[in-house]
Order: structure tokens, then C-alpha cells, then sequence
């Protein structure tokens, strides 16, 4: 039962490996286990997530998102969020505007979505994620058919192995000064909130890619499904008969010319391929980035954390999940700036918070008029 998440020291899983191989049946199992141990985690997690609710008054809080990039023009079209949080005993309730940020092509989908969690339901009756605009939901699911496992491995199988992650080895924090003549730690108010602000140091996003498992026919098939995708096309290929195009495992690599004791003896992270050779390119790009953090605040870090636990599903919260992790200095970061890509970053302001008696409970059930659609939400 070993963690398919792990991540060697350059940053690949087994589940990049099996793609690479391109072992079908392997890949299969691979993805199939890594869905069961998120979930097992997850329910690992829930008690003391409840707990943590159960502790916490009930509270309104609203947080601003502003995408933002160093490319030219690239910021004038990235999208910016406003997103509405309920908290009333173990139920919560999230409401914005952005539906999705695909990460790799910078893709995102407006609409009104509610996103509830219920601390005392069991799965999957405790998710549930509301279009408002549709008048439709759907229940996060815990279980994927098998059509969509396979849908998942022709996607893997066909497109880049990517993997980002935040380097924060060296990273430290420095007051920021204000003034032109007779500098000073700059403070500001912040919504209701008296803040210091703090530079940033030795932030960078490294973002890794392989296509080594890729021929030239998948790379032009890939450029014209993502023309397609912008246009409202279909990424999945059809047969004749109208049934999926699965794709078909490929042929093993030519066996590796070293030996056992060369592999175990050569240094960390230079090992010598024992599959294909690797096709990859890396974009490491440094951020200069601050960070507003005030002794105001009514919430923690840590009732922050377990707040962030519920919006898992989103994929910038889990951003934020993941920089609020480090080791910030005193205070709750009213103000802060994450990276997203290397071309993009984002501006994440707690605008509001208010602890409340007179929340309505109505707030976190799904209105009578909505219908269920399993499908609204793929992702989820």
C-alpha cells in the first residue's frame, strides 16, 4: 500500500513513470490506487476537520482573486474572483464566480457556483456543488466508472507529463519600506485590518514536462484538439461505430545497459535510465512577491488551514492551502501574492470577516427548484 503520490527528488511519481513506460494495464492500476488513497485520506482527515469546525464560531468572510502576469497584455484578460464564505456549525458555503483555471492552458469558466459541505452527512451526500445559473447540482463524487478512468489514461497517454511545484528551500521574509526620503516598515489598512507588509525572498516556481511517451503524430493531434477545445470541440476520438479510440499501450523501451550496482551507486537524482530516455524541459522563474500580515485578524492560520480543507476541490484554493503551509511570520496574511504558473500569479486579499449569530441555516441546503446532474462538473 505505498503512497502513488510520492515524488522522487526530481519531482516524478510512479504514475509519471507507468505513463512514460506507457504499460497500459500499469497506468490503469496506478491511477485507480491513487484515486482510492485520496479518498482514504480524506475520510482519514474528516473528523478532525468537523472537529476543527465544531471549535470555530459561525463567521462571514470574503476573499478577492486577481490573476496577474508579467507577460505583456496577459493580465488584461485573466480573471478575478470574489468568492463569499458561510461558516455555520460543521456546514459551509462557498460562492464565486470562477468555475475552473485550467493551470496548463490557462483556460477558465465563469458562472455562479455554491459550493456546500455538511460535516455531519456521509459521502456523497456531504459535497455538494450548485451551478445558480442552470439551477442544477451535483454531488462530489468518491467513485469514478470505468469509462472515465479509461477517458483519463488515453488523456495521460497522449499529452505531456507535467509537474509544478513551489520551491521554498530558501526562502525569506524582509519588511518592506515605504517613503522616499525617510524610509520606514510599511503598514497598511487592509478592509478593517492594520497590516505590516513583508517582501517575499527566494520564491520560484519550477514547472517540469516530458513527452518522451509522445510521436510527432500525438504532438499535431494535441495542437488541433486544444484548437478544437477553444472552440467548443471534443477531445475524444471516435470510431465509426461511435465508441471511444482507446489508446494502446506501447511498445517496451530497449532493455537498460547498466547494471544493479551502477543504478544503486550513482549519485541522488542522476540515476541512469532504465526505461525510455527522457525528452523534458524545465521553466524555473523566480517571484518577487509580499505579503500583508496583520495581528488584527480574528481568524488563526491554523482555523485558516482547516477552512482551506474544504475547498479542496478547487484547484487555486489548494494553491493557497499549500503557500499558507509555510513558515509565515506573525500574524494572519490579509494580503499575499502566490505564483499559479511561471507566467502567473495571483493577488489574494481577505477583504472581510465577521464572526455571526444570525446566519441562515437555509444557506446551506440545495434549493427545492434545482435538479440533480451528475454530469455538471466532470472534474469533481
Amino acid at each position: 500500500n505505498a503512497p502513488v503520490k510520492v515524488k522522487n527528488i526530481n519531482g516524478w511519481t510512479p504514475l509519471s513513470e507507468a505513463i512514460s513506460y506507457g504499460d497500459r494495464l500499469t497506468i490503469i492500476s496506478l491511477l485507480k490506487k491513487m484515486k482510492h488513497q485520496a479518498r482514504e485520506q480524506i475520510e482519514e482527515r474528516r473528523p478532525n476537520l468537523v472537529s476543527a469546525l465544531k471549535q470555530v464560531g459561525d463567521f462571514y468572510m470574503q476573499i478577492k482573486w486577481d490573476f496577474q502576469s508579467w507577460v505583456p497584455l496577459v493580465s488584461r484578460v485573466l480573471p478575478s474572483d470574489l468568492c463569499q464564505i458561510h461558516k455555520k456549525g460543521t456546514s459551509f458555503r462557498l460562492d464565486t464566480t470562477l468555475v475552473d483555471f485550467a493551470m496548463n492552458d490557462m483556460k477558465w469558466e465563469r458562472g455562479e457556483i455554491t459550493f456546500l459541505f455538511d460535516g455531519d452527512a456521509k459521502p456523497p451526500h456531504s459535497l455538494i456543488v450548485m451551478d445558480n445559473k442552470a439551477g442544477v447540482y451535483q454531488r462530489v463524487r468518491y467513485l469514478e466508472t470505468e469509462s472515465e478512468i479509461e477517458d483519463e489514461v488515453d488523456l495521460m497517454m497522449s499529452t505531456d507529463i507535467v509537474t509544478a511545484q513551489m520551491s521554498t528551500k530558501s526562502i525569506t521574509f524582509s519588511r518592506a519600506q515605504s517613503g522616499w526620503i525617510f524610509r520606514q516598515d510599511k503598514k497598511e489598512t487592509i478592509g478593517d485590518f492594520n497590516a505590516d507588509f513583508y517582501h517575499i525572498n527566494g520564491l520560484t516556481l519550477e514547472q517540469k514536462k516530458r513527452r518522451e511517451h509522445l510521436s510527432e503524430e500525438d504532438l499535431q493531434k494535441n495542437k488541433a484538439i486544444i484548437e478544437s477545445l477553444t472552440k467548443g470541440g471534443c477531445a475524444i476520438n471516435i470510431d465509426c461505430n461511435g465508441e471511444p479510440v482507446r489508446r494502446e499501450s506501447l511498445l517496451p523501451p530497449m532493455p537498460a545497459i547498466c547494471t544493479w550496482k551502477e543504478y544503486c551507486t550513482s549519485p541522488a537524482g542522476q540515476h541512469p535510465p532504465l526505461a525510455r530516455e527522457m525528452v523534458f524541459k524545465n521553466t524555473t522563474r523566480g517571484f518577487k512577491a509580499t505579503v500583508a500580515m496583520s495581528m488584527d485578524f480574528p481568524l488563526s492560520v491554523a482555523m485558516l488551514m482547516d477552512v482551506l480543507e474544504v475547498t479542496a476541490p478547487f484547484k487555486h484554493f489548494a494553491k493557497l492551502r499549500d503557500f499558507v503551509n509555510l513558515k509565515l511570520p506573525p500574524g494572519f496574511p490579509v494580503k499575499l501574492d502566490i505564483p499559479i504558473l511561471p507566467t502567473v500569479s495571483a493577488k489574494i486579499t481577505f477583504q472581510a470577516f465577521e464572526f455571526r449569530d444570525d446566519i441562515d441555516s437555509n444557506l446551506f441546503e440545495v434549493p427545492a427548484n434545482y435538479v440533480e446532474d451528475p454530469s455538471r462538473f466532470p472534474d469533481l
